[in-house]
């Protein structure tokens, strides 16, 4: 595989991955890449951060993964552009809601795929974000036109404008159905910060137990609702 035309300096890549083995299958795909160079793994964001200040790489290539005391990965994102010079990151991750695409984009990353893309598309991603550019996958890109596209997505029903917007997102997982570790998964956060999320939801909602939340967060729209 080749890299983008002209590409002439070697392109310095960090791989961050809590699953060893889709780490080791990532560092193997980049490196046979003319042109790019793995010169680190991590498998949580402290051993990224700790990577990046060393070695000062040009690109992270990482998944969502949490942070210290369950920081979101979404969040741990901002830790990896701190040190200066600052590297370009491609999210590759299983998480395919335009909630974390636009969250990972606001973070400072500069590239969005899922875990699903090819080899060529990988290697195109990476070259594209070394260079400057803001990729995102097809499927991403569809994903994001269309919560732009949408009706004020991010306007919360009056019954819940109390909220704030994570423990909006919260709600409505648990008005999908999902339970406090399902939900902790897919927003890589710890399930100890999903319970008090939804803590502090039942509080501002003056709803008594889970169920009645769920019933006023599907009233108001979220869960499937209406």
């Amino acid at each position: 595989m080749d890299g983008t035309a002209g590409a002439t300096a070697e392109v310095t890549v960090v791989v961050v991955d809590g699953d060893p083995v889709f780490r080791m299958g990532m560092t193997a795909l980049l490196g046979a890449v003319d042109g790019l160079a793995v010169v680190a793994e991590a498998a949580t964001t402290d051993e990224a951060v700790a990577a990046v200040e060393r070695l000062r790489p040009r690109v992270v290539v990482t998944d969502l993964c949490p942070g210290r005391e369950g920081e979101p990965g979404i969040d741990a994102v901002r830790r990896l552009l701190r040190p200066r010079p600052q590297p370009a990151v491609l999210v590759v991750t299983v998480a395919a809601d335009d909630d974390s695409v636009l969250a990972s984009l606001r973070s400072g990353a500069r590239g969005y795929l899922l875990k699903g893309a090819g080899p060529a598309e990988v290697a195109r991603a990476v070259w594209a974000v070394a260079n400057g550019e803001t990729l995102l996958g097809p499927a991403v890109g569809r994903l994001v036109a269309a919560r732009l596209a949408g009706p004020h997505p991010g306007r919360p029903a009056p019954v819940l404008r109390g909220l704030t917007p994570r423990e909006h997102e919260v709600l409505d997982l648990v008005a999908r159905g999902l339970g406090n570790e399902a939900i902790a998964r897919r927003l890589t956060v710890s399930p100890k910060t999903v319970r008090n999320h939804v803590s502090a939801v039942l509080t501002k909602l003056h709803t008594a137990s889970r169920a009645e939340a769920i019933v006023r967060a599907r009233e108001a729209g979220l869960g499937g609702g209406r």
